[in-house]
Parts: C-alpha cells; structure tokens; sequence
C-alpha cells in the first residue's frame, strides 16, 4: 500500500500537474484522432457502398429499358430471340427485386405488367411503340430518383388495373394471345422450312452426259474423206 500513498501523493503535488496536463491532452488528441479516423472510414466506405448501389439500380433499370425495346417489337422476333429475351426479363427482373431500394417489389410487379402489354401491343399493331418505351423508361428513372413517392403511384395502377380485369374477358385475352403466339410459331417454322427448301439441290436422277462440242468444217471434210 505504500506504493499507492506515494502515488496519491504525487498526483495532489505541483509537480505532477504539467505531467497529468500533457497526458490529459495527449489523451484527448488520440481519441479525437480516432474518432477522426473513424467518421473518415465510415463516409468512404457509405459512399463506395452508395456508388454500388448506384451502379446495380442503373444497370437493373437499364436491362428493364432494353427488354421494353424488345417487347415492343416483340411480334417481329424469332421464337430463338424470344427465348432470349425473356431470359434477359428473368434476370432484369431479380435484379430490380434486389436492389436496396423502398417498393422495389411493386416496381417490379409494375415493370412485368407493362412489359406484357408491350408485348401484346405488338403483336397487335406490329410495330415499334416509341411513346410507351418512352414513359417507361421515365417511370422506372422517376422511382430510382423518388422512391417513396414513386412506389405509391406503381401501387395504384396495380390495384387499378386488378380492379378493371374481369374473369370473362381475361379468358378470352388469353385465349389471343395463345392464338398470336402459335401463330407466330408457325409463320416462323414456314419460313425457316421455305428457306430449306432452297438451299437443297434438286436431284432428278436423270444419267450425266458429257457435252459434245461440233466438229470444225475442215475436221468434218477430212473425216468424209
């Protein structure tokens, strides 16, 4: 205990005050400099994880862009590049599901249905809808910017559209779109065996002869000879 008292001792004297005051302060500077430090690390790392995020959001609305160019001229695909298509669909969509953004569910809910318009509008004007890719594509810009708000608006045209389908004529629409889609199918199977067709030899079977070339005049005078 004698160690102790000379401590306390030595703290109560003035001779240990410049010593106390400079590890007070060097204490002071190395816990400001950690916490420096610190709020430093965090904003680098919120802003590399804000630029991902970034990045995923601007690719995942960029491949729902590209798949509404493809549905808008989706009659005018082959079955091979229809395959295709709803492949980059498949994975545009669990992309936007993903993203770390408020009502990315319902924005994707969104997306699918306006993607399957696009595509039936196709298949029924047959020709590319610039207008609605358009507004598509400043919808999903819209909600990337305001998401909050942005959700509440893609919710409503869902429970608006839920409210105006009918079981009748929701039959009978796909019924059509059955029917365009094998008609499809077959306008492309007979073109593609139209093109066989071409590119076969014919074979008639008929022997090969080998051409005759005629005999020059003084030829034919010497051989009568």
């Amino acid at each position: 205990m004698q160690w102790w008292n000379d401590l306390i001792s030595w703290l109560d004297s003035s001779a240990a005050r410049p010593t106390i005051f400079a590890a007070a302060v060097l204490f002071v500077a190395v816990l400001a400099a950690g916490l420096l430090a610190a709020w430093i690390a965090s904003g680098a790392v919120k802003r590399v994880v804000a630029q991902r995020d970034r990045e995923l959001k601007t690719a995942a609305i960029a491949a729902l862009v590209d798949a509404a160019t493809e549905a808008s001229v989706w009659n005018s695909l082959t079955p091979q590049e229809q395959v295709l298509a709803d492949r980059a669909v498949g994975q545009a969509d669990i992309l936007v599901r993903t993203l770390p953004i408020r009502g990315a569910d319902v924005a994707a809910n969104w997306a699918a249905h306006q993607l399957h318009e696009l595509k039936r509008a196709s298949a029924t004007f047959g020709y590319q809808l610039d207008p609605a890719v358009v507004e598509f594509r400043d919808r999903l810009l819209e909600w990337q910017r305001r998401p909050s708000r942005t959700k509440r608006q893609f919710q409503n045209d869902l429970d608006r559209w839920r409210s105006q389908r009918q079981e009748p004529e929701q039959a009978m629409i796909e019924q059509q779109d059955a029917w365009v889609a094998t008609q499809h199918h077959e306008r492309f199977s007979d073109a593609d065996a139209l093109a066989e067709t071409r590119t076969v030899p014919l074979d008639t079977g008929a022997p090969q002869t080998a051409p005759t070339t005629p005999l020059a005049p003084s030829a034919a005078g010497d051989a009568t000879r």
